[in-house]
């Protein structure tokens, strides 16, 4: 559960996504809420407004996290986005959140693709 309460309500309002990260130092779990885009194929994009965003450098350490938007929780795999990619995720993080979002382009951004079951 994020430990900032406006996040997990966000995530509860399926306005954001919780994302479970291993953290690269501590090994803790960490939980961040954060912004996203659906994509048709169930994988989500995501980005980092800060290139020194901790649970962006988690998942850059170790791809393999969980996601959880409202109700349903999945595990998921983190690939960092570059280029074209990158730009289209961007671009519609901002076009869904709006201004705020403008400054997403500065830390790595994902996609979050569902893991196969083992």
């Amino acid at each position: 559960m994020p430990t900032d309460p406006y996040g997990e309500q966000l995530v509860g309002w399926e306005k954001a996504v919780a994302i479970e990260t291993r953290g690269r130092v501590s090994g803790r779990t960490v939980v961040t809420a954060v912004g996203f885009v659906d994509e048709p194929d169930g994988s989500l994009l995501v980005a980092a407004g800060d290139p020194g965003a901790h649970w962006a450098a988690n998942l850059l350490a170790e791809p393999r996290c969980v996601a959880r938007i409202g109700a349903l929780e999945g595990a998921y795999i983190a690939e960092e986005l570059d280029g074209a990619a990158k730009a289209r995720a961007i671009t519609e993080l901002i076009l869904k959140y709006g201004t705020p979002a403008e400054r997403l382009g500065a830390g790595p951004a994902f996609r979050l693709r569902p893991a196969s079951p083992d």
